[in-house]
């Protein structure tokens, strides 16, 4: 079994959280255009909002076996953003966060394929699933691209989602 930590793409690793790259979660999430779809009101992180959602995704990682870690960049060890599995309401759900300067670059969908695959491989779980904002058709089209299905519309954090699932298929 290959821990989740150790997740490894062709361009992209997962690494735990180290302090310096606390502050490269905070830097991303305090950028306005990040948080848009993250927060109702548009609230960006500060650096103790940060640190409060590394040590839950540390507490996640502890009692469950998932929960999110930092994405870099293999070639250079540059920090790209944060992805991995939470609980949400007794369920896996898949999730990631990019910083603006590495969108555009293909590296959501791989990290999300990356995850689709080391979920089935290595966990028992018969499905994960995910959400976005309805508005964010770039996070909807890396659910949709990694083979995910529309569930149902909700709300959450008081914002319009649409959620997904995936199921383990017969040969997985």
């Amino acid at each position: 079994m290959i821990p989740l930590h150790a997740l490894e793409t062709d361009r992209l690793r997962l690494v735990p959280w180290r302090d310096e790259l606390v502050d490269a979660l905070w830097a991303m999430h305090a950028n306005p255009t990040v948080a848009r779809y993250l927060d109702v009101k548009g609230r960006v992180y500060d650096r103790a909002k940060a640190v409060e959602r590394v040590d839950g995704w540390r507490r996640e990682y502890a009692d469950h076996g998932i929960g999110k870690f930092a994405i870099e960049r293999k070639a250079d060890g540059a920090f790209i953003g944060r992805a991995g599995f939470s609980p949400y309401e007794g369920e896996p759900e898949i999730g990631y966060s990019l910083a603006e300067d590495h969108w555009g670059q293909g590296y959501a969908s791989e990290i999300a394929l990356g995850l689709r695959d080391w979920f089935f491989t290595n966990r028992p779980d018969s499905y994960f699933i995910g959400f976005a904002h309805v508005d964010n058709a770039a996070s909807l089209r890396v659910l949709e691209k990694i083979g995910m299905i529309k569930t149902h519309q909700g709300s959450l954090a008081d914002m319009p989602h649409q959620f997904y699932i995936l199921r383990r298929g017969p040969s997985a």
